[in-house]
């Protein structure tokens, strides 16, 4: 790839639709709920919208089912939801599905297009297949059974005692996560939240605890550590310091706090000059469970 091109978005269309129509179709559409994730800490809400084109499915995320957090504001997480995809959608390396802020039946939330499989039609919402958590790219492995090439996160035990390994791969498409999940600041990257795509894309989901302006950052992605930026890594965190500065700036100051969006802007301005993507500090560096 010649020095300074920036590195085409790995899918043009979220779940087999492109990302402009299922906005429209998500901030417009007759939103209806149809069931709800059981083991998620706050309401997530497996949900379809209704227009003229037909059905889509949907997370919904009402802002009145968020529980209170010692560390981030009240009634906030949705915000930071649609405000993780605005700026997503600037990189242009599609790691978040579309996401809007709307009205729904238990208040105002966020709405995000559901992950559909490879071969599931996305207008038959009945046809409800869960994602494959870490996309086979984050795992527990027994500490001797590392696959070749991928990064050793954490060695522990499980509830036998037998010696145990968090690892991720060593992919472009983790990278990318995990590239923005340092400028997101994201607290909560566990390897549920990564899932695959269509054609063999991998996207991040539940950014809810994204922006604060203190140091957060816990993931299972710290393979990455220490790695030098990589050419197209630098020229699409450039691009994404001048549009933090202008119209995406903008925008997140509608969603979130001004002291928020300016620590965005510094931490991206920080990446780029360190020039690489940092190591763990401190305790409470991975989030828990990791799945």
């Amino acid at each position: 790839m010649p020095p300074g091109e920036r590195v085409p978005a790995l899918n043009a269309a979220f779940a087999g639709v492109p990302e402009q129509e299922a906005l429209a179709r998500l901030a417009t559409g007759e939103l209806r709920v149809r069931g709800r994730l059981a083991d998620a800490s706050n309401a997530t809400l497996y949900s379809t919208v209704e227009t003229d084109e037909g059905e889509l499915a949907c997370v919904y995320k009402p802002v009145s089912g968020e529980r209170p957090l010692w560390d981030f504001p009240d009634r906030t997480l949705a915000r930071r939801e649609v405000a993780s995809y605005a700026v997503s959608a600037s990189t242009g390396w599609d790691v978040v599905p579309p996401t809007v802020f709307r009205d729904g039946p238990l208040g105002p939330g966020s709405v995000q297009l559901w992950l559909q499989q490879d071969g599931a039609d996305p207008a038959d919402a009945d046809d409800v297949v869960l994602p494959a958590p870490g996309a086979g790219l984050i795992d527990i492995v027994a500490t001797r059974r590392v696959p070749p090439g991928w990064h050793t996160v954490l060695d522990a035990e499980d509830g036998g005692g037998r010696a145990v390994s968090l690892v991720h791969a060593d992919d472009l498409r983790l990278r990318r996560i995990a590239v923005l999940d340092v400028v997101l600041n994201n607290a909560d990257r566990k390897g549920g939240h990564v899932l695959p795509g269509w054609s063999g894309a991998v996207h991040g989901v539940d950014h809810g605890l994204t922006f604060h302006e203190e140091p957060k950052l816990r993931t299972v992605l710290w393979g990455f550590g220490g790695q030098h930026l990589l050419a197209h890594e630098r020229e699409v965190l450039s691009v994404l310091v001048a549009d933090l500065d202008g119209a995406l700036g903008e925008l997140l100051a509608q969603l979130l706090s001004v002291e928020e969006v300016v620590a965005t802007l510094e931490r991206t301005q920080r990446l780029l000059t360190a020039d690489r993507l940092p190591r763990p500090r401190g305790h409470r560096t991975i989030p828990w469970p990791p799945f």
